[in-house]
């Protein structure tokens, strides 16, 4: 009763088939397979990157600096006090 036969099976299919069609079938396969590349892609990326500090930060930890602020960057809560 909890396992299909090989009938069940091809049956199914044939039903999916004919209410979808191949192609659309076939673009579904596409699609999940380059979304599951695209994923795999992402995280080897993101343990590269965080693998990998950028140089002025390693340069500024060694010197023991702070990272200074950009010239143009605005401080919102001290604009709104003053």
């Amino acid at each position: 009763m909890g396992s299909f036969s090989i009938w069940h099976w091809l049956i199914v299919l044939a039903i999916v088939v004919l209410v979808f069609g191949t192609k659309k079938l076939k673009n579904i396969g596409s699609d999940l397979g380059g979304a599951v590349k695209g994923f795999k892609d992402g995280i080897k990326d993101g343990n590269e990157s965080a693998a990998a500090p950028t140089s002025t930060t390693t340069a500024q930890q060694q010197v023991g600096q702070t990272p200074v602020a950009d010239k143009t960057t605005i401080d919102v809560e001290a604009k709104n006090k003053g």
